[in-house]
């Protein structure tokens, strides 16, 4: 025996009337709710924003510097101070007595001195040209400057030789064409090279004498 499921008189099946109740409700709030939020929406959205206030600050005014009135400096007076002034007192100075000596006729004036005469200082006499010897002539230092630009050459000075065979003067007469190594050759016998005096009447006399210096990197 079977048994058939009551239906509604309308043939409407009732969850299907709730459903439908409950979509129009809630599409009927949605529809209150969008009413009452667009004014806001609008009013936020058209609203221009309202700019801040600015506020002044009042800058206190700068003290006005007022120039003091200039001062008038006079000089003070000066009073010249005078020195007593002291004359001096005369001396009576007794006038000079001639030495005398007794003679048969009386006593007679003696004649002063006469000065006597001094000879001047003799002077050097002027050097004379000679070849001197070396007593001592060190080969002059090469110059690092000199090696490392590859300079050479021949130098001749002319060297002024006292009494004693020393050096008093040096001059370049003839250059290397280098004036370092010029520089070094004068300096090296001026310092260090001795000589046999020149003589003249058996005396040892000042004589000037060429010597010629050579630099060569084969040598160094």
């Amino acid at each position: 025996m079977s048994f058939a499921r009551p239906q509604s008189a309308t043939g409407v099946h009732p969850d299907t009337v709730r459903i439908v109740a409950m979509s129009a409700a809630i599409a009927l709030n949605t529809a209150a709710l969008v009413a009452v939020m667009r004014p806001v929406v609008a009013t936020l959205a058209f609203s221009p924003p309202e700019p801040p206030a600015l506020r002044l600050i009042d800058h206190p005014a700068e003290p006005r510097i007022v120039a003091p009135p200039p001062i008038d400096l006079k000089p003070l007076p000066v009073k010249p101070k005078t020195l007593p002034v002291q004359r001096a007192k005369p001396v009576d100075v007794p006038p000079p007595v001639a030495p005398s000596v007794p003679t048969d006729e009386g006593t007679a004036p003696i004649a002063p001195p006469q000065p006597m005469d001094v000879a001047p200082p003799a002077t050097p006499a002027a050097p004379v040209e000679a070849h001197l010897a070396y007593v001592s002539a060190p080969a002059p230092a090469y110059p690092r400057a000199a090696i490392a630009a590859h300079m050479e050459g021949t130098v001749t000075l002319r060297v002024l030789v006292d009494e004693a065979g020393r050096p008093l003067d040096v001059v370049v007469e003839n250059s290397s064409g280098h004036a370092l190594l010029d520089k070094a050759a004068r300096d090296q016998v001026l310092a260090k090279w001795r000589f046999q005096p020149a003589t003249a009447g058996g005396r040892p006399v000042r004589a000037w004498a060429r010597i010629p210096v050579s630099f060569d990197l084969r040598k160094t």
